[in-house]
């Protein structure tokens, strides 16, 4: 026990003489006070708790500039991986809705749907759900395509009736969250 005790104190000893020099290799590398300070408290924690595979006798300098060293480097791969968000602006738009909500929201629109009359519903699935333009819907239903185009903006009007939308805000991401969406869309 008091040899541990003995190795603990040497190695403390050895490790604040060697503060100074490790400070000033941080600074060379981080280019700030603040940044060198928290390097080494980084680099000093990492020694403390791997002293037992620390040698004593051996040159304590080199092992714990090799730490900060890599240290330093460990910091430098992270910060290449990571994005400079301050205000929140990326955060936002990797924001997804809850499925809860989701599901609610299809719920009641496949209610507002069923409630169609059935020549508008055929024609907003036709044009909106299932990608045929105006001329292949018209097409299907033997129609002309004024008819279709007629079919769908009734459809359109009754569903927003239906689901009480009044505008772009009343659907999709929370309002702050839309503006953030088109913004970016624009840009």
């Amino acid at each position: 026990m008091a040899d541990t005790e003995s190795h603990q104190l040497q190695f403390k000893r050895e490790l604040l003489k060697t503060l100074p020099s490790l400070r000033a290799f941080a600074i060379s590398l981080t280019g700030t006070h603040d940044k060198a300070d928290d390097l080494v408290q980084e680099a000093v924690v990492r020694a403390w708790s791997r002293q037992d595979s620390f040698e004593l006798g051996t040159n304590m300098k080199a092992w714990l500039f090799t730490i900060l060293r890599n240290e330093f480097y460990s910091q430098m791969r992270k910060r290449g991986r990571e994005i400079s968000d301050a205000e929140g602006t990326y955060t936002e738009q990797m924001s997804v809705h809850p499925n809860q909500i989701g599901s609610m929201d299809m719920k009641d629109f496949m209610t507002a749907l069923n409630k169609l009359a059935e020549d508008q519903r055929e024609a907003i699935i036709l044009v909106c759900a299932s990608g045929f333009s105006y001329e292949e819907a018209a097409n299907i239903c033997g129609c002309a395509v004024g008819t279709i185009k007629s079919r769908i903006n009734r459809a359109r009007g009754r569903l927003q009736e239906l689901l009480g939308i009044d505008g772009e805000s009343d659907y999709g991401p929370e309002p702050h969250i839309a503006a953030v969406l088109r913004h970016t869309v624009s840009v």
